[in-house]
């Protein structure tokens, strides 16, 4: 990011500290009417025809991006879906881990996608498997509600899972405490729904 003398056009399309728009000028002027107020020339849009410039306290502007990448890194996954893969033969210890995985996303606010993947003749067996995927759930129901009934789709029988509210959400497998989402995501207070692999 250019700043003041660093800025290499010869004219820019100026926006002044308010936001309002200065207009297209030489880059000279603009820089006077930076210094004149004590402030910045910052080229924001490089890439612009001419390149658009605010007038802004620089010191300023870098600390607030700074704080809404923090922000953003520390957000928590509101929104966010964390993919389990399951298997029907899977034995005590896999399936602990697992569980202790699922209920640390849904204390934190993420869903949980729950995939019983069905291999060869596992496929006769749907039944049994469906079965399981309703154990899954029940072992998970002091954290979580189903959003519908379980599902085949391809070979796999998948279950969304929703964390409950804060204050009703209860720890088995961690020792984890519940976070809200809500009292921590960004100023923006937008976020994208993501899919991640299995854990």
């Amino acid at each position: 990011m250019r700043i003041n003398q660093r800025i290499r056009a010869r004219e820019v399309m100026a926006v002044g500290p308010k936001g309002e728009s200065l207009g297209v000028m030489p880059t000279q002027k603009a820089l006077e009417i930076a210094r004149h107020n004590g402030l910045d020339l910052v080229e924001i849009s490089p890439n612009a025809r001419p390149p658009v410039c605010k007038i802004l306290e620089y010191g300023k502007f870098k600390y607030e991006q700074a704080k809404r990448e923090k922000e953003k890194k520390s957000s928590p996954a509101i929104n966010k879906v964390k993919e389990l893969k399951f298997h029907l033969n899977i034995d005590e210890h896999d399936y602990l881990v697992k569980m202790k995985h699922a209920e640390q996303f849904l204390l934190k606010g993420m869903k949980v996608k729950l995939m019983m993947v069905l291999r060869g003749r596992e496929m006769m067996r749907k039944e049994w498997a469906e079965k399981r995927v309703g154990e899954i759930q029940k072992d998970l129901e002091h954290v979580a509600l189903a959003d519908n009934e379980p599902k085949l789709v391809g070979r796999n029988i998948n279950l969304m899972l929703t964390p409950l509210p804060v204050n009703k959400r209860k720890t088995r497998f961690t020792n984890e405490d519940a976070e809200d989402p809500e009292l921590q995501q960004p100023e923006s207070g937008t976020s994208e729904q993501t899919s991640e692999t299995e854990v």
